[in-house]
C-alpha cells in the first residue's frame, strides 16, 4: 500500500467521506484541501449510467464556461482561405497543408486544440492515425470544425471546453483553478452540472448519474450532491 504525503493525509482529514457535499461547500473544500505548490486545475467526475457500445450514449460536446477554465490554450487553425481572420481571433498558429505537413514531418504538436474549416477535412480525415490517438482530430460535435473559425477559435481562447465520455461512461472536465473565488468554481461547476444532465440519451435508463466528485491535481476527491439548478 502507498503512504500517503504528510499534506495529502493532512488534506483528507478536513473532508467527510461519508457525506455528498453541496457545490458551494465542495468549492470552499477543495481550495482548503488543495495539497500542490503550484495553482492546481480543479476537476469534475462524472461516473454515468451508459452503455458507450450504444452510439447514442457516447457523449461528447463543449461547454462555455462563464469564468473560463484558467488555462489558455494554444490553437492550430488550419484553413486556406482565412488564416488572417484566425490570427487576429487568436489563434497562435493558423495556415493550410504546410502545417499538416509539418506535423507529419517534424513530429510537432506545439499546440493544445486544432480548429479547422470544413473544407480542409478531407485532409485532416487523412491523419487520423496521428491526430485521433491524442484527441487532437477537429470534430463539428465539439466545435472545432466550422466555417466561422474566428469564432471557434476566440470560444476556445476564452474558455470553452470539450467533454466526451471514456468507454466505462465517465466525463471529467476543467472547471477552473485553486485560485479561483468560491464563486466562480460555483458558478463553472453549476454550468457543467446543468450541461451533463441537458445532453442525457433518452435511451438510458434507470438512475443517470450515479456519482459525481471534485478533486484538485494530486489531491484528495469530495463527493458532490447531484442537484441540477
Amino acid at each position: 500500500m502507498k503512504k500517503l504525503s504528510k499534506k495529502y493525509a493532512a488534506a483528507l482529514k478536513e473532508i467527510d467521506r461519508s457525506k455528498k457535499y453541496s457545490v458551494a461547500e465542495a468549492a470552499a473544500v477543495i481550495k482548503k484541501t488543495s495539497t500542490t505548490k503550484f495553482d492546481a486545475p480543479v476537476q469534475i467526475c462524472f461516473n454515468l449510467n451508459l452503455n458507450t457500445k450504444q452510439p447514442d450514449q457516447q457523449l461528447r460536446g463543449t461547454i462555455s464556461l462563464p469564468n473560463g477554465s484558467g488555462k489558455t490554450k494554444k490553437v492550430l487553425a488550419v484553413t486556406n482561405t482565412k488564416v488572417e481572420e484566425a490570427k487576429a481571433a487568436g489563434a497562435d498558429y493558423a495556415g493550410g497543408v504546410e502545417l499538416l505537413e509539418k506535423i507529419q514531418k517534424e513530429n510537432w504538436f506545439d499546440f493544445d486544440v486544432i480548429v479547422a474549416t470544413p473544407d480542409m477535412m478531407g485532409q485532416l480525415g487523412k491523419m487520423g492515425r496521428i491526430l485521433g490517438p491524442k484527441g487532437l482530430m477537429p470534430n463539428p460535435k465539439s466545435g472545432t470544425v466550422s466555417p466561422d473559425i474566428a469564432t471557434a477559435v476566440k470560444e476556445i481562447k476564452n474558455g470553452k471546453i470539450t467533454y466526451r465520455t471514456d468507454k466505462d461512461g465517465n466525463v471529467s472536465c476543467a472547471v477552473g483553478l485553486v485560485s479561483f473565488t468560491e464563486e466562480a468554481l460555483v458558478e463553472n461547476i453549476n454550468t457543467v452540472i446543468n450541461t451533463i444532465s441537458r445532453v442525457k440519451p433518452a435511451s438510458v435508463k434507470g438512475t443517470y448519474v450515479k456519482s459525481v466528485s471534485l478533486h484538485t491535481c494530486m489531491g484528495p476527491a469530495v463527493k458532490l450532491e447531484y442537484i441540477v439548478k
